[in-house]
């Protein structure tokens, strides 16, 4: 009787299975995120507080109840700023871990490494550093800044009254993707206004890079020419051997301004900003600005560094990918609630048009057509204590062009 008691569970057992009814124990107690960030290697002084601010926002999710009923388990892998590998842990996080959604990578070359395999799997990114453009992915969603959002209103700082009235320009990168392609654009903005190409000087150095002597000296002999302003794509831990030569060299932003587009409040604790008043960062957000939920913001996450003991937690900052990174956290539990589902098409189709009240001061949208978010855009000074005064913003938030108009052949590439 025993027996027969046992099979006939077992062939119950068998056919829920086969209906696919029967959910593991693991995907009813909890809904797996990844975090794909490098922890170490190069690019970990701009990624590791990235990985904080996401598991910070995940603890808040779930003390306020999780989404749909269920609490968020953090996944954290580490690439280890190697371009393969982020694909390996992408593959990973996807096919054995079981994620729901990915919100990682900071560099281009990071990314364009990854999209292969969100496409293959039907997998879900949330990118949350501004990018070159030129690349609109179904299985992506773009939290940071396309270059309109960004290096194009940057350039036209520089070039204005109030922005020094720069005639010369150098382009001075990290040798990648995210900067050879933003100069390109850069390059053919800068034809439009009527600089030559003899007042453009382009300059790559590869990662890691910490010699920048003889890069100065040169910007400054460039200088010479006419009024000349940098604009920095230099990524990573590079940014503090430049920045300190620039002290060094005594190269003030009163004689050639440098405005950088990865370079905020994170990497400057690195480095004695003293000598560096005056330079630019050109970003969508800044923790300098005061509003009501910026200072929330400000607060929780000094306070959860301290909660959790992160290196140096009593100089903690926020920064603009940091912002990005919550707000697409957030937006991504609003889509899961709204379609009910955290299966992936689902979530695409509710992701369009959410809304967001931002750290940056406003409510933001997700677009309807082209996966980036609409973002107001900020320009601000460095000051001594590493902090950014803004000097010029746009009165809200602009709608993204990933595909840049100065590129010929854009003209019909907005939308997916």
């Amino acid at each position: 009787m025993k027996r027969r008691l046992v099979l006939k569970q077992l062939t119950t057992v068998s056919l829920l299975a086969m209906t696919g009814w029967i959910p593991s124990v693991q995907a009813a107690d909890t809904i797996k995120v990844g975090i794909l960030h490098s922890l170490s290697g190069t690019m970990a002084i701009s990624e590791t507080s990235l990985k904080d601010v996401a598991l910070m926002t995940i603890q808040e999710i779930n003390a306020n109840g999780g989404v749909l009923g269920k609490q968020l388990e953090a996944v954290v892998v580490d690439p280890a700023s190697n371009w393969p590998l982020f694909a390996e842990k992408a593959r990973q996080l996807l096919a054995q871990d079981k994620v729901s959604v990915v919100f990682g990578a900071w560099t281009s070359v990071s990314r364009k490494s990854v999209l292969p395999v969100f496409k293959e799997l039907n997998g879900l990114l949330f990118y949350p550093v501004q990018y070159e453009g030129e690349e609109l992915e179904r299985n992506v969603f773009y939290t940071g800044a396309a270059p309109n959002q960004q290096a194009i209103p940057a350039v036209e700082y520089l070039m204005s009254e109030d922005g020094g009235g720069a005639k010369r320009f150098v382009l001075l990168g990290t040798d990648y993707v995210y900067p050879r392609t933003t100069n390109k654009v850069l390059r053919t903005f800068l034809h439009s206004k009527g600089v030559k190409d003899s007042d453009i000087d382009e300059v790559y150095t590869p990662f890691g890079h910490s010699d920048y002597q003889t890069i100065v000296a040169n910007i400054k002999k460039f200088s010479t020419g006419g009024k000349t302003a940098v604009i920095s794509t230099i990524n990573g831990d590079s940014n503090v051997p430049f920045y300190k030569e620039l002290g060094n060299a005594g190269l003030k932003a009163t004689d050639v301004p440098v405005i950088a587009f990865s370079v905020g409040e994170e990497e400057l604790r690195g480095v004695d900003a003293k000598p560096l008043v005056g330079h630019l960062a050109a970003w969508n957000y800044f923790q300098s600005i005061k509003n009501p939920v910026n200072t929330a913001f400000i607060d929780k996450w000094k306070a959860y560094a301290k909660a959790n003991n992160l290196p140096n937690a009593s100089t903690v900052v926020t920064n603009d990918p940091m912002e990005a990174t919550y707000i697409g956290i957030n937006m991504w539990k609003q889509a899961v609630e709204q379609a009910k589902s955290t299966e992936v098409d689902k979530v695409i189709e509710a992701m369009g048009g959410q809304s967001f009240t931002a750290p940056n001061g406003f409510t933001i949208q997700m677009d309807k057509t082209n996966h980036h978010l609409h973002k107001p855009v900020y320009i601000g000074e460095i000051r001594a204590d590493g902090q950014f005064n803004v000097v010029w913003k746009t009165e809200g938030p602009i709608r993204a062009q990933p595909w840049s108009p100065y590129i010929a052949g854009n003209e019909n590439k907005q939308g997916l």
